[in-house]
């Protein structure tokens, strides 16, 4: 579900806007809303990635007890 959702935001931000058949207009996607796109799967990708958080908890008991 995750690498589908990711595979259609990058074809939706890859494609146009609106097109028009018979009189052969194309809008290009908006630069803002690709790059927000680019920062989302980055950022989606980089959490992904991540190992942990880095925060152990550990019981600790004296030597003689």
């Amino acid at each position: 579900m995750g690498d589908d959702l990711e595979d259609a935001i990058r074809t939706n931000a890859e494609g146009p806007a609106s097109a028009s058949d018979e009189t052969g207009g194309v809008t290009q996607q908006p630069l803002p809303n690709v790059i927000d796109a680019d920062r989302y799967l980055l950022a989606k990708a980089a959490f992904k990635n991540r190992r942990s958080l880095g925060i152990r908890t550990t019981k600790l008991v004296p030597h003689g007890m």
